[in-house]
């Protein structure tokens, strides 16, 4: 514990506020804590998360094998093989240059506003909260479709593995619907217990998820009947590395682009341990670690089950348009005997839920931090609140459900219409991720303190490197897979109506209102300033004067992210 309170200039910290502010609590504050306060916050959360559970978190959402099975429609069907091969290390490359940023700006900002907070801040004068805004509400957008894509994929498995062993039943789309809802009530009465019962039980489901992954790579190979079909064992490399289907109008290269939507939603849960810093215990160093570790690992072990599909599959076109509705299930009848199948389906199913309940935990944290800005307006006071009982944001846990179980009336829609959910959480989570990266490169020159955590000299060019590949992946997602006569209303990619309506609505609220009254994070700790009268640091401790100036005392005010901004 420390026995005085630092100012903002001794923390390694990047923050709202100014650097001779001295944050003041009623009791000694831990170093985490200290890193809060000098952000602008107080500690509200028990931290029993470590660098091991806060890598569980975001590996459990990252959800590696259920998430190939929900995307394999894309990853495989635009491209074939090479979209699985090629598309899946070129996208990882700059994945990784987005997720090293990332943990750069955790480590200096370890709060569970996060991206938004680091765009306020970073933000160049007068347009800190605007950047919030739009990044506070785009990472919303893609953490509550997060967990309603996975339940999606995961009760479509689930009605498809009863179709396998049922083959007269057709699932329909209210069943997926039905069953999508509850799988969600479920996960978000888990996401409402205890911090330390929630790290518990996703520290299981994301071991589990390991094992699991690892048994289906050695399994698929190993009990292949592709032989027993007249086939060699596994498909020869020119066929998997550079034999192209055509799953869409488009010329190869822009096809295997299109491929990078499978990897990009599949690898977004690595933004999961910064959402989680106010409960990790030496958050600025283990959070950011969490984060390039999940990236790294997801990374290699995606490529090698990418790998091992890709040099078994037998027939694409079959897989993706059988009856079953789930082309990772009718893929896995295509080269292993039924028994195995529903066995690898229901492993599939385990990691799924794991990773469905990891989403819901993620996306109550960042909902909780943007309350607590009052971003929800009349609705702030409720979705920030944190349970008495529990010391978790119950109500922003429900809140999403609501919302998450609204979003699946696209089902009803048809199969592309409910791929929307995966488009939006792609884009809406990069468009997030990579706003304060943009701001950090090109903006901020010496304003970034970098934390203990950080890239060095390579920050600009890794930085630049993840803005390029963001600039160039968000009109991709945007586009259907035919084009000209063939395009109809089935056949179009609505992600740039999902995410573009609530995206504009949300500038046109900002233009008309929110710009008047929303202005950045809000800091909710008491803290002195120096120079003010009655208000100055010995060099030892902090001194308070209470009966000195109102304006110098029990300052808690908003700010916009620059300096020379407040609001007091």
């Amino acid at each position: 514990m420390s026995e005085r309170q630092k100012s903002v200039a001794e923390e390694q910290v990047t923050s709202v506020l100014e650097a001779g502010d001295v944050p003041m609590y009623e009791r000694p504050l831990t170093a985490d804590e200290e890193v809060l306060a000098a952000l602008g916050y107080k500690p509200e959360f028990k931290r029993e998360f470590s660098l091991w559970t806060s890598f569980c978190v975001s590996f459990a959402v990252l959800g590696l094998l259920p998430s190939f099975a929900s995307t394999l429609y894309y990853g495989m069907g635009y491209a074939g093989t090479p979209g699985m091969t090629w598309g899946w290390l070129i996208a990882m490359a700059f994945i990784q240059c987005v997720a090293m940023s990332m943990a750069e700006l955790c480590s200096s900002m370890p709060t569970s506003g996060g991206l938004y907070y680091a765009a306020a801040v970073l933000a160049p004068p007068g347009w800190g909260p605007l950047a919030a805004w739009v990044t506070g509400w785009s990472n919303w957008l893609g953490q509550i479709t997060a967990a309603p894509s996975v339940d999606y994929g995961m009760a479509s498995m689930m009605l498809a593995a009863a179709s396998i062993q049922s083959p007269a039943y057709i699932p329909q789309n209210y069943e997926v619907f039905l069953l999508t809802a509850l799988i969600m009530v479920v996960q978000s009465c888990i996401s409402s217990m205890p911090t330390k019962w929630i790290a518990n039980f996703n520290s299981v489901g994301s071991t589990l998820n390991i094992i699991i992954l690892v048994i289906v790579i050695v399994i698929i190979p190993a009990a292949t009947n592709r032989e027993d079909q007249g086939l060699p064992r596994f498909a020869p490399s020119s066929v998997v590395w550079g034999e192209f289907y055509a799953g869409t109008d488009y010329p190869n290269g822009l096809a295997l682009l299109l491929t990078f939507v499978a990897v990009v939603w599949t690898m977004s849960g690595y933004d999961a341990p910064f959402h989680l810093s106010e409960e990790c215990s030496n958050a600025n160093i283990a959070s950011p670690r969490a984060i390039v570790l999940t990236s790294g690992v997801g990374g290699v072990m995606g490529w090698f089950l990418q790998l091992v599909v890709a040099y078994t599959v037998v027939d694409i076109e079959a897989a993706l348009d059988s009856e079953l509705g789930q082309p990772y299930a009718a893929y896995l009848l295509q080269i292993l005997p039924r028994n195995i199948t529903l066995a690898i389906l229901a492993l599939t199913i385990v990691c799924a839920f794991s990773m469905g309940q990891g989403c819901m935990v993620a996306a109550s944290r960042v909902t909780f931090a943007y309350s607590r800005d009052e971003c929800f307006g009349p609705l702030s006071p409720i979705t920030k609140r944190v349970n008495r009982h529990t010391r978790t944001p119950v109500n922003a846990v429900w809140f999403n459900t609501i919302i998450g179980i609204l979003m699946t009336f696209l089902i009803f829609g048809g199969a592309l219409a409910a791929g929307a959910l995966f488009s939006i959480g792609a884009l809406a989570g990069f468009v997030a991720f990579t706003i304060p990266i943009f701001i950090r490169v090109f903006f901020v020159g010496n304003r970034f303190r970098p934390g203990p955590w950080n890239l060095g000299r390579a920050s600009i060019p890794i930085g630049t490197a993840a803005c390029a590949f963001v600039i160039l992946m968000v009109p991709i997602l945007m586009l259907p897979s035919v084009t000209g006569s063939d395009l109809d209303a089935a056949g179009m990619n609505w992600t740039c109506l999902v995410y573009g309506g609530p995206m504009t609505f949300i500038l046109i609220w900002w233009m008309v209102d929110a710009r008047k009254w929303f202005k950045g994070p809000k800091v909710n700790i008491e803290h002195q300033m120096l120079g003010r009268p009655g208000n100055t640091l010995d060099g030892t401790a902090a001194v308070m004067d209470r009966s000195s100036t109102e304006s110098s005392t029990n300052n808690k005010h908003e700010i916009d992210g620059q300096e020379g901004n407040k609001k007091i």
